[in-house]
């Protein structure tokens, strides 16, 4: 199955995700975190850096709990609002 290619919005929204997740990590290694939420630690830097802007539901409530953060801060901080 071919994929879609990603509207400017999806990757908008990857970024911001990326962004949110950095900040939360602080001086955390992404080794550290990615092993509290049960993920590789490439998952992790590909989503921190854009490269995986649609990460499945699941990857982003693990990174969540591993992070103290609540999917409605993610939700609310990631949504891209129409101008």
């Amino acid at each position: 199955m071919v994929r879609s290619p990603l509207t400017p919005q999806e990757r908008e929204r990857g970024e911001r995700l990326g962004r949110l997740l950095r900040e939360a990590r602080g001086a955390r290694s992404m080794v550290e975190v990615a092993a509290v939420a049960g993920l590789s630690a490439e998952t992790l830097r590909k989503i921190e850096t854009g490269r995986a802007p649609t990460p499945a539901f699941f990857t982003v409530a693990a990174l969540a709990g591993a992070l103290g953060l609540s999917m409605d801060e993610i939700a609310a901080r990631c949504v891209l609002v129409p101008v």
